[in-house]
């Protein structure tokens, strides 16, 4: 039998976590359908035949830039716990919970918006019922994962999460970095290209 010597600078491989593996093989099939329904905007863009149309729309800028820190922050969170533990990673956390709260509480109120104001509700036409699948189902991952945020959270507070449980956590950021990626293109197709 032969033993295979490593230098100091190679590291033996590991096999990765069972959670990271679930993590990307969910990531994986979430692309799928955030496929299919962006293939759908873009096939019926222009389509109907009565308005409101796409230009009623206005790029939700400040929204975005709140949705797309909230990676940075879950980064700091992360990096925190496996720092100090839990006390490096509760404020940071709040953070990026607090600025997927804003981004989701926005986008009520620009659908609020649509709907009262614009008269675009999902039955209106193909525009409506794309856009409101579309950014819908961003909507409903960006909720999920806030969920998870404030179950983690509840968790730090009853000091349940210490540097070990890093690895856990980084599961859940790999969750938010897709959100936060998924909205990139979403913006791009339904806010620039789409209107």
């Amino acid at each position: 039998m032969t033993t295979v010597q490593l230098s100091e600078a190679e590291t033996p491989w590991v096999l990765p976590s069972a959670g990271r593996v679930g993590m990307f093989s969910l990531i994986a099939a979430e692309v799928s359908i955030f496929v299919i329904f962006i293939v759908a905007y873009l096939f019926y863009l222009g389509k109907s035949v009565t308005g409101p149309t796409p230009a009623i729309l206005h790029p939700p800028i400040f929204l975005s830039v709140c949705l797309l820190s909230s990676s940075a922050t879950m980064e700091l969170a992360v990096r925190g716990l496996k720092r100090t533990g839990a006390r490096g990673f509760i404020g940071w956390w709040l953070l990026t919970f607090a600025l997927g709260a804003t981004f989701l509480a926005g986008t009520g109120l620009e659908w609020r918006h649509l709907i009262q104001d614009e008269g675009l509700t999902i039955s209106t036409n193909l525009f409506g019922t794309t856009f409101y699948s579309l950014v819908g189902l961003h909507g409903f991952h960006v909720l999920v994962g806030l969920v998870l945020m404030l179950l983690t959270a509840g968790f730090a507070a009853r000091g349940l999460l210490s540097r070990e449980s890093a690895p856990k956590v980084e599961v859940l950021a790999l969750y938010w970095h897709f959100v936060d990626v998924v909205w990139v293109v979403v913006f791009t197709v339904v806010y620039l290209v789409g209107r």
